[in-house]
């Protein structure tokens, strides 16, 4: 694994019940990880419990949706000079005891992008019957486009090396990102992996996606994959004007 730098950003709507905790808990079970806090524009206290907790703040001003939260994150990665970033969700679900598992997913199969699967080998993890079946659906189509053996792409705990970091700083699908994701790094030629992992209930919040949306999302999503099947998303050159602010600016925002 790399020695370089190493981010774990949290991107968080409203978690201020759950955020301290996941931060104290990432600086005690992986330490050589900066923890970043993408604050979604909550309206509670969730960016005041992450700085106090220990973590670098980014705060938008209204709330973009977890896809411009992730990629700020990686933005922030990319210009920090981090050579990976792990992804770890606000609400107490993924375990950052895990995150070592993930790195080794990294290393061991030389991928760009690596998620971890609550899935791969039936780790017992209860979803509800609909979104279960959306899920199968998911790793059906994903699996098939990429000819990969895919469980879990809708999980949002994973870990990218620098070139997976640039790829999605300069740009980073908003719609359903999780599982567009995946397939805009293999359309990049980037190579993916996913491990096996145990993740826990939310510890607080609920979920977006419930019994009355269930449907709705998975068809939402089938469209977004057939859509970006017949586009490549195209990536501004290194040198462009591609970001919305300067690095020092960025860097700088992240501490106020």
């Amino acid at each position: 694994m790399s020695r370089g730098r190493k981010l774990a950003m949290v991107p968080a709507l409203n978690e201020e019940g759950s955020v301290a905790a996941v931060v104290e808990e990432l600086r005690a079970q992986a330490p050589g990880f900066d923890v970043l806090v993408v604050d979604d524009g909550s309206t509670d206290a969730t960016a005041e419990r992450a700085r106090a907790a220990g973590a670098e703040v980014l705060s938008h001003p209204f709330n973009l949706g977890i896809g411009g939260a992730v990629q700020s994150g990686y933005r922030f990665a990319f210009l920090g000079d981090y050579e990976v970033a792990v992804q770890v969700d606000g609400d107490g679900q993924h375990d950052p005891g895990q995150i070592s598992t993930l790195e080794a997913g990294l290393e061991r199969s030389g991928a760009d992008l690596v998620w971890g699967s609550r899935f791969l080998e039936h780790a017992g993890y209860q979803v509800p019957r609909l979104r279960r079946a959306g899920r199968v659906v998911f790793a059906r189509v994903v699996s098939a486009i990429t000819r990969e053996p895919i469980t879990d792409p809708t999980s949002g705990f994973r870990i990218a090396n620098r070139r997976a970091i640039e790829l999605f700083a300069r740009d980073y699908p908003h719609d359903y990102p999780e599982v567009e994701a995946i397939l805009m790094a293999h359309s990049h030629d980037l190579e993916i992996s996913e491990v096996a992992v145990t993740m826990r209930q939310r510890e607080t919040g609920r979920s977006s996606i419930n019994m009355l949306n269930a449907g709705y999302y998975m068809v939402r999503v089938l469209l977004a994959i057939f859509v970006g099947l017949f586009r490549r998303r195209p990536i501004p050159p290194p040198g462009d004007d591609w970001l919305a602010t300067s690095p020092s600016e960025a860097l700088e925002g992240a501490r106020r």
